[in-house]
């Protein structure tokens, strides 16, 4: 047998072991974990959502809130996949809900305000009976009980029957049945409803640190107060209509058409007043009667250069103390909101 003059080059042997790579660098702009553009939903009659748009970033906790019958669960029954929209677009991490419903409903976990539970199982067998319906296999099953079991604070109650539950413990085992799936979304409707302060504290804690291991929470809530030390931001609805979308901080000082800032200096500079009311968009700016340092600003909500007013500041040799929104008590701003003077 001759053999080749020419021969190919060899295909290296394939290494006995993978070599671990780094992670890929991060994308220059994250994709938002939730993404409503434009929705709609009519009820025959009934307009139930009307050009709905928001958008919430990974790993944060948002809240939802608006008065009932504003539309937050038509919103999460479409978000969730139980309810095709009609109009818009709702995208959970890139993926379209009409398109991949399938890819959707793996990174999500949705917890209504009213679920049935089997009351006859135990904790440990109601949670080990839904992760085998995600297809979850028995070697692993055990372990992610256990894990969720703890994350919840269960571990304890995990061979009691679920009938002879509180409400605050049963509100822990839909939590932990939600997690089951490791979802990196959760949609939870009205979580703390009938909760007492005690249990809605301890809710909290652990809704904070499902947050701190990078999951993005979205609460429905008709209580502004109740979410406001624990989000990071929200979106307030009203008659199928957003009021506002954006921080806490930024609500605070949200009012109407119009947002509010208090500028704190050193010392007084009414000479400063007149270049402040000549930046585009300043409604007005005077020195607080009580405080002549402090200078009370309305601004403009549409024109979203702040950052004039400190340009301003310093060109004037101002010595900036502070410089942050003017708080409001949440109610206040949410009676705003939602007056009947700003509804349609």
């Amino acid at each position: 047998m001759t053999s080749d003059p020419n021969p190919a080059p060899e295909t290296p042997a394939a290494p006995a072991m993978a070599v671990a790579l780094p992670p890929p660098p991060p994308p220059t702009q994250a994709v938002p974990a939730l993404e409503i553009l434009h929705l709609s939903h009519r009820f025959k009659k009934h307009q139930a959502l009307q050009d709905v748009s928001f958008r919430i970033m990974p790993a944060c906790i948002h809240g939802f809130v608006g008065p009932n019958g504003a539309g937050k669960t038509t919103t999460l029954k479409v978000i969730a996949t139980l309810l095709a929209p009609q109009t818009g677009e709702v995208r959970v991490f890139g993926h379209d809900v009409r398109t991949a419903r399938t890819l959707v409903r793996r990174r999500m976990g949705f917890m209504p305000d009213h679920f049935s539970m089997y009351r006859q199982m135990t904790v440990y067998e109601y949670l080990d009976f839904f992760a085998a319906a995600y297809g979850i296999d028995s070697a692993r099953r055990g372990r992610i009980v256990d894990d969720v079991l703890a994350l919840t604070d269960m571990t304890g109650r995990k061979d009691d029957l679920i009938k002879g539950l509180s409400r605050g413990m049963q509100q822990r085992v839909g939590l932990a049945r939600v997690l089951v799936n490791d979802p990196d979304l959760l949609l939870l409707d009205e979580p703390a409803s009938g909760l007492d302060p005690r249990a809605r504290i301890e809710l909290m804690e652990i809704l904070q640190e499902l947050k701190r291991m990078g999951k993005t929470i979205f609460i429905s809530s008709h209580i502004l107060t109740e979410l406001a030390q624990l989000c990071d931001s929200c979106t307030i609805i009203d008659r199928g209509q957003i009021r506002y979308s954006g921080s806490m901080q930024g609500l605070l000082a949200h009012e109407g058409d119009q947002s509010r800032y208090v500028l704190t200096l050193a010392e007084p500079m009414p000479q400063l007043v007149p270049a402040l009311l000549a930046i585009p968009g300043m409604a007005e700016a005077k020195p607080a009667p009580d405080e002549p340092a402090r200078i009370d600003l309305t601004f403009d909500a549409a024109a979203t250069d702040t950052s004039a007013i400190l340009r301003a500041a310093l060109d004037a040799s101002a010595k900036v103390v502070s410089f942050k929104p003017a708080e409001r008590h949440l109610n206040q701003a949410f009676m705003d909101l939602t007056s009947p003077g700003v509804r349609s």
